[in-house]
């Protein structure tokens, strides 16, 4: 499996947005939708806002790939579910709110929600190809 350079993470998750776009299921590119991301640990996490009824995240459910751009990397993804129970959610939020603090309360409570919880994804890199 593929991870992330120390680089990538570190650019990557100080970015302040990423464009994300998933594949469809002819391996082309949908359009790019910029989103925010944080980074916990040595890995790196997106969420919907809206939940998983966006446009962008019913995307990433046809094949569950795609490819970011944040901070000068460029870098083809597998998009993971994180289950909304799990205990690392606490974290991804804590990374939120630490990142994006400068902004209103009410933006940065859209993404703690339940509903942005369910639409959690772990971006692993991925070589393409394989």
């Amino acid at each position: 499996m593929t991870t992330w350079t120390s680089d990538e993470l570190t650019k990557i998750g100080t970015a302040e947005e990423l464009e994300i776009a998933s594949l469809r299921g002819d391996g082309t590119l949908r359009k790019p939708r910029t989103i925010w991301v944080v980074r916990v640990g040595d890995d790196l996490y997106v969420r919907s806002v809206n939940g998983r009824d966006s446009d962008w995240f019913r995307g990433v459910q046809t094949r569950h790939e795609g490819h970011i751009h944040a901070g000068g990397v460029d870098k083809d993804v597998t998009f993971v579910e994180v289950d909304a129970d799990h205990a690392i959610n606490d974290q991804i939020d804590a990374a939120y709110r630490t990142k994006y603090r400068r902004y209103a309360a009410n933006i940065i409570n859209s993404t703690l929600t339940s509903k942005a919880r369910f639409a959690t994804l772990k971006l692993v890199p991925r070589s393409v190809g394989v």
